[in-house]
Formats: structure tokens, C-alpha cells, sequence
């Protein structure tokens, strides 16, 4: 008996690999299955079998997933081409016939499951040759999602919709984006899928390519779950991100349309992992994209499907034409307006004060802004795990753009570098002291100080000196904003860190002249408004 279960492990793999050295063939790494056949063995004798030739037609996975679940074994596979042809079982006992008998019995077993998923193999191949998996995606409209979110086909219909809108924006043909939406899921409703769960996604890729589709609608049928953790590959192919944003935000907005998201470590939707992916796709791929635009496309989209029965006549045209809207005018309340503009321009009904049209217009906007502080909860989570400093991110996600992911993480990045030096480090501090001596001057005179400060009451050389740096970092920061250069921006804001040390050090802000004492409150106000450019330093911690 081995008693520590890490040592049962050890010894098991030792000897799974040695076998498999010997026989010319590779293990196939599994420590999930490793460590549960180690919890299942006291005296762990792991036994070599070949799998029978009828079967070696099957796809890897199915060969490497059957035998797993179904009888926890290890499978071996060639060097070369990487087939799947042998297995490894442990027994939990050193039989004295070498384990022939253990072997010949555990064949047996495998040899019917193995017939099995050969017979769902064979089948689901003649309805994706023939049928162009037709069958599976009518099945799909009885499939139910979720009660109040429609069938899977409702589901499958929404993604396609939402990846032809998103294709453009990601590099992607709309067509294609669109047909591999509707592929995507078919596997769902296999006889392989519904024996083996976690084989979705890869049996619709190949069923896929056998129905003769494109690689990239193919490909996208797979990857469109991706990522599905912190560590997964991100799709890189535009098809693929397309679908799998689609996916994902079609997920997001629904649940949030009824109202089921997640509360504390309550998740069944998994939820947080579908944010997770938005942003991982978003940010790995360098997409620009404002997503603002997509979860009001999508919160519209189940709204007007959730109110249909109940809407009054006009409603549901006037929010499909928003809906339409939408891409145009990049928001939900923008495009509202400008559909009942032109409903009145055109002498249409403009059904305003209805009562479907009044509930989602008043609900849309606050559940993007909801949906979207979600999203940026996740970003903080996966920022933090990178090493950025929660309160640079706050100091990000303050600023104009923050659905934009891609440059919310290139500003927290700069930001951070900045942070890191010194001159970044002391800067913040002397921002923090002018910020301060500003509201609190502000609150006690009841007035806002930003009406520009005046170079010719500047009476010490530091507050001079002070106009001028802020006059040179106005004129570095400003384009480098608009060129998104956050470490040229992020650079020239650090360098007004000497120059407000020393203006500082040698004025007194609250002077008796009261003609003074305003002009330098002024200029505190023009320090504050130069480095709010730059990133909400107001969030920034110390």
C-alpha cells in the first residue's frame, strides 16, 4: 500500500510514461484523471492494452473521452500524427498472471463502449454529410435555454444577428460571421454531444468540415466557447472572436434583461466567466471596440422579444428601428431620439408614452450602465492578477472611454509604469495637495475656480516657472492623447512634479491679496484639469 495519495500519482505516471516509452507512444497528460485514479488505488499496477482496430477510426477525443469517463483510463497515442492506439488501466493489485486477465476483461468493456460511440460517430457523420446538420439545428428550436429567454434556436438566431453586427468591427465577413452563428451550436443536439457534454464545440468543428463548410465557420464552432478561464487560448481568427463575442454577449445581456445576475459567490449562469471572456477576447485580440454599442444592441434585442405579446400597436416597430438605430448613433438613449424625431418629421405615430416603449426606455440605460460596471468589476480582477494597482485602474475607468477595454488597459498600463518612478510617485502627492487646497477653497467661497489663471500676477519665480511647465505640458499632452501615446502623455504629466514642489515650497496659495489668492487657486485649478487628462488621479491611493 502507498498511503500518500501525491506519491500514488507520482508512481502511477512514472509508470504510464514508461510504458508508453517503451512502446513508442506518448501519454496523453491528464491530472485531472490522475489524480482521481490515485484516490482510487491503494497499490496502483498500471497495465498496458492496445485499443481494438475497428475503432481507430474515431477522432481522438471521442477515443480519449470515452475511455476516460467511462472506464479511467490513460491513453497512449503515436509519436507521429498523434492517433490515439493503446491505453493504460491501473489495477489495484499485482495479479500473478501479469494482469492478463485484468486486461482481457477491461478490453471487453472498453470494446462496448468504444461500439458505442462509434455507432453516435457513424450516425452524427450521415446527418452532417447529408443533411448539412439541418436536422440538428430544427431540434434546437425545441430545445429550451432558459423560460424566459427563449428556445436554443431563439438563442442561435440572437448570436448570428449580433455576429454579423460585430463582424466589420473585429476584421470578420459579415456572411461568414453570420453562417458560422448558426452552425455553431448544432452539435448540441448530436448523439455524441448528448452522450459526452464536454465535447462540444470540437465535434461541431468536425462535423462541421465533414458537412463541407469553410475552415473558418468550422473553426469557429469550436472556439467560439473560448476562453473559458483565466489561462485558456484567446480565438485570434476575426470568424471566430466575431461568434465567440456574440456568444458571450448575447449570455450577458439576457440575464441581465430578467434580472438574474450573479450575487455574491452565487454564479449558476456562470456569468462572471462569460465577462471574463468578453474581456480576454477584447483585450488579447486588440479589438477597438466601444461596447456600450453591443450591450445596448443586446438588452434591446431580449427586451423587444420579452414585451412582444404585451406591446401595444407601434411599439415593437418603433424599438426595432432603434435597434437599427443603435449601430448608428453608438447608444441606446441617442438612438431613441432620433427614431421619435424622425417618426414626427415623417407624420408617423409616435407611440412615446405607451407602456412597453416607457418600461424599456427606462430600463436599457440602467442596465448597460450596470452591465458595464459588471464588466469592469472583472477587469479589475484580471488586471490585479497581472499586477496592475487597483486604484490605477479606478484612476482609468474614471476617464472618458472606459468600454473601450483595449485602451482602459493601455492607459492603466502607462499609468502604472508612471507610478513605478519617482518623479510619478511624488507628482501624485503634489496633484493630491492642490486638489485639496482647490475643493476645500471651493466649498468655503462657493465658487468654481477654473475660469484660467493670469501669468501677469505671477509674482515669485516658482509660480512663473509653474505657468511655463504647464504650458509645455499642455502642449505635449494633448496630442499625445489624441494619438493615444498614454507613456509620451503619461511622461510629460511627471515632469510637472518639480516644478509644483517648488512652487509649493516657495507660495502661499491663500495669500491676504484677494486678487492673488484667486489667480493661484486658478492656476491649482489648471493643474488639476491638465493632469485630469491624463488619468482621474483623485482615485490614486497614498
Amino acid at each position: 500500500m502507498i498511503l500518500r495519495a501525491k506519491e500514488r500519482a507520482d508512481h502511477i505516471w512514472h509508470e504510464v510514461t514508461t510504458l508508453a516509452f517503451a512502446a513508442g507512444l506518448e501519454p496523453v497528460e491528464d491530472k485531472g484523471l490522475l489524480a482521481e485514479v490515485a484516490g482510487l488505488v491503494e497499490w496502483p499496477v498500471p497495465l498496458l492494452g492496445e485499443i481494438g482496430a475497428d475503432f481507430l477510426d474515431l477522432p481522438a477525443e471521442v477515443l480519449r473521452t470515452s475511455m476516460k469517463e467511462h472506464q479511467k483510463f490513460f491513453s497512449l497515442r503515436a509519436a507521429k500524427g498523434g492517433q490515439i492506439t493503446h491505453f493504460v488501466t491501473v489495477a489495484n493489485i499485482k495479479a500473478p498472471d501479469g494482469g492478463a486477465a485484468i486486461l482481457a476483461g477491461n478490453r471487453k468493456v472498453l470494446s462496448a463502449r468504444l461500439s458505442d460511440a462509434k455507432f453516435f460517430w457513424d450516425n452524427d457523420l450521415r446527418v452532417a454529410r447529408e443533411a448539412a446538420m439541418q436536422p440538428w439545428l430544427d431540434r434546437l428550436e425545441t430545445v429550451t435555454f432558459h423560460n424566459k429567454l427563449g428556445s436554443q434556436g431563439d438563442r442561435v438566431r440572437r448570436i448570428a444577428a449580433l455576429a454579423r453586427a460585430i463582424a466589420p468591427r473585429v476584421g470578420a465577413d459579415p456572411e461568414l460571421a453570420e453562417e458560422a452563428a448558426r452552425v455553431a451550436k448544432a452539435d448540441l443536439a448530436s448523439e455524441m454531444v448528448y452522450e459526452f457534454p464536454e465535447l462540444q464545440g470540437r465535434m461541431g468543428r468536425l462535423y462541421a468540415e465533414a458537412a463541407g463548410m469553410r475552415d473558418e465557420v468550422a473553426a469557429a464552432a469550436e472556439e467560439h466557447y473560448a476562453p473559458l478561464g483565466p489561462d485558456d487560448d484567446v480565438p485570434e481568427a476575426s470568424v471566430s472572436v466575431a461568434v465567440a463575442l456574440a456568444d458571450k454577449l448575447d449570455m450577458l445581456t439576457g440575464f441581465w434583461a430578467i434580472d438574474e445576475k450573479p450575487t455574491g459567490s452565487r454564479d449558476p449562469f456562470a456569468l462572471r466567466r462569460a465577462a471574463l471572456g468578453v474581456i480576454r477576447l477584447v483585450v488579447a485580440n486588440g479589438l477597438r471596440i466601444n461596447l456600450d454599442t453591443w450591450i445596448d444592441t443586446g438588452l434591446l434585442r431580449h427586451k423587444i422579444a420579452l414585451h412582444r405579446a404585451a406591446a401595444q400597436e407601434g411599439e415593437i416597430d418603433t424599438l426595432e428601428e432603434v435597434l437599427d438605430e443603435i449601430a448608428a448613433r453608438g447608444v441606446f438613449g441617442a438612438a431613441l431620439r432620433a427614431v421619435l424625431d424622425a417618426r414626427r418629421r415623417d407624420g408617423r405615430d409616435v407611440p412615446e408614452k405607451a407602456p412597453v416603449l416607457r418600461t424599456v426606455g427606462d430600463a436599457v440605460p440602467d442596465l448597460s450602465t450596470d452591465l458595464l460596471a459588471f464588466l469592469h468589476d472583472r477587469l479589475k480582477v484580471h488586471l490585479r492578477a497581472k499586477g496592475l494597482r487597483h486604484d490605477v485602474i479606478d484612476a482609468v475607468l474614471a476617464m472618458p472611454g472606459s468600454d473601450d477595454l483595449t485602451l482602459v488597459v493601455a492607459r492603466a498600463k502607462a499609468l502604472n509604469d508612471t507610478l513605478a518612478t519617482e518623479d510619478g510617485e511624488n507628482l501624485v502627492q503634489g496633484f493630491k495637495r492642490a486638489n485639496n487646497i482647490l475643493t476645500q477653497a471651493e466649498e468655503a467661497d462657493g465658487v468654481e475656480y477654473s475660469f484660467g489663471p493670469d501669468p501677469k500676477y505671477a509674482e515669485d519665480e516658482t509660480e512663473k516657472a509653474l505657468f511655463a511647465a504647464l504650458d509645455a505640458a499642455d502642449a505635449e499632452i494633448r496630442p499625445a492623447m489624441q494619438a493615444e501615446d498614454f507613456a509620451r502623455a503619461m511622461a510629460a504629466m511627471a515632469a510637472l512634479r518639480a516644478p509644483i514642489d517648488a512652487f509649493f515650497e516657495a507660495v502661499q496659495v491663500n495669500a491676504p491679496n484677494p486678487v492673488l489668492r484667486r489667480n493661484r487657486l486658478n492656476l491649482l485649478a489648471r493643474i488639476r484639469a491638465t493632469c485630469l487628462q491624463v488619468a482621474d488621479l483623485r482615485h490614486i491611493e497614498g
